[in-house]
C-alpha cells in the first residue's frame, strides 16, 4: 500500500509538471543554430525566435556556433539544462550527416537530444557562376572530363558535401571540393567568380538567381521544385535516382519536460499554420513540414540511417 508521504509526493509531481510548462518560460530563451548569420537556418531561427518571444512572453535570442559540422554548437546544447532555457534549431547536418563525416563526434543525436518539432524542408541545387562555358549538367561533365582538375565547386554544408562526392563518383570527373564555414560566404564568391560551382540552399540562392547573377544547372531532389519548376533535377541529366533533401528542426537537451517541449511546438504550428508565413518562408527557400515531438522523433532516427548509408554510398571516409 502506498504510504501518505509517497501520495503526497505522487500528487505534486502530477501538478507540478503542468505548472512547469504554464509557467515557462521563467528567464530568456536562447536558441542555438549551427550556421553563421545570413544563412537560411539563421534566418529561419529569428523568424521563430521572434514569434515565441510574442507568444510567451519573454525574449529569445538566437545564438550562432557557425564551423566544424556543427558539433560545437550541438555539444553546447546537449550539455546545456533541460529546462528549455537553451534550444536548438538545427539541420540534418548535425543530426543525421555528422555521426557519418566525423570520427568523433561528442554527442549522441539521438540520445542526447529532447525533438521538439520538425519545421520544413531546405531544398538545394547545383549552381554555377555564368561566365562559366557550360549551360547544363550534361556540359558540365563533358568539360570537366575535357579538364580534368581545372574545376572546383563549394559547399557550406553536408547536403553540398554529401552530393559533390556522389556527383564526382557517379560521373567519374576530376573536381576540387572547397569547404565553407556556410553557404552565404560561399555564395559571396561563386558571385564574384572565385569559384565556378557551388552546392546552395534555395534560401542562400534564390536572391541571386533573381538577379541573374548565378546560373542553376539541377536541383538535387527527385522531383522537380515548384520554387524552380524550370531547373531540371540530377536524376533527369547525369545521376539517375539521386534525392536529396535537408530537413530543419527544433531540439532541446535531452530531460526536457514533455510538457515544455509540447507548449513550444504548439505554438511552432500556430506560426507555421498561418498563410503569410508559409509564404514569407517558402520565398526564402524553406518548404515548411510540421511535426510534433514523437513524429520528428521517428523521422530523426530514420534519417540518421538514411543519411549514413549515403555518406558510405558516396565513398567519403570519416574525418
Amino acid at each position: 500500500m502506498m504510504s501518505v508521504r509517497t501520495s503526497v509526493l505522487v500528487a505534486i509531481a502530477t501538478l507540478a509538471t503542468p505548472a512547469t510548462a504554464q509557467t515557462y518560460p521563467t528567464r530568456p530563451v536562447t536558441i542555438v543554430t549551427p550556421f553563421a548569420a545570413g544563412s537560411v537556418t539563421d534566418a529561419t531561427a529569428r523568424s521563430i525566435a521572434a514569434h515565441l518571444q510574442e507568444a510567451l512572453g519573454s525574449p529569445f535570442i538566437v545564438e550562432n556556433r557557425a564551423g566544424a559540422g556543427g558539433m560545437p554548437a550541438a555539444v553546447a546544447v546537449a550539455k546545456a539544462a533541460p529546462d528549455g532555457h537553451t534550444l536548438f534549431i538545427t539541420t540534418n547536418t548535425t543530426h543525421s550527416a555528422a555521426p557519418g563525416l566525423f570520427k568523433h563526434v561528442a554527442y549522441d543525436p539521438i540520445k542526447d537530444f529532447a525533438p521538439v518539432a520538425r519545421i520544413g524542408s531546405f531544398p538545394s541545387l547545383i549552381a554555377a557562376n555564368p561566365g562559366q562555358p557550360f549551360r547544363s549538367m550534361q556540359e558540365l561533365v563533358a568539360f570537366a572530363k575535357a579538364n580534368p582538375g581545372k574545376l572546383s565547386i563549394a559547399h557550406g554544408n553536408s547536403t553540398g558535401h554529401i552530393t559533390i562526392e556522389a556527383f564526382k563518383q557517379r560521373t567519374k570527373i576530376d573536381i576540387a571540393r572547397v569547404p565553407y564555414r556556410s553557404n552565404p560566404a560561399a555564395i559571396t564568391d561563386l558571385v564574384a567568380g572565385h569559384i565556378p560551382l557551388m552546392v546552395p540552399d534555395f534560401g542562400t540562392a534564390l536572391p541571386q538567381l533573381k538577379a541573374q547573377k548565378i546560373r542553376p544547372l539541377a536541383v538535387l531532389t527527385k522531383e522537380r521544385s515548384t520554387t524552380l519548376p524550370d531547373v531540371p533535377t540530377l536524376h533527369e541529366t547525369v545521376m539517375p535516382d539521386y534525392d536529396l533533401l535537408a530537413w530543419a528542426g527544433m531540439f532541446g537537451p535531452a530531460g526536457l519536460p514533455a510538457p515544455i517541449a509540447e507548449r513550444i511546438s504548439g505554438e511552432l504550428q500556430k506560426m507555421l499554420s498561418r498563410p503569410e508565413v508559409k509564404e514569407r518562408l517558402l520565398n526564402s527557400g524553406v518548404e515548411i513540414f510540421y511535426t510534433g515531438p514523437k513524429p520528428f522523433d521517428a523521422y530523426v532516427r530514420s534519417e540518421l540511417v538514411k543519411w549514413t548509408g549515403l555518406i558510405k554510398e558516396a565513398g567519403i571516409q570519416p574525418e
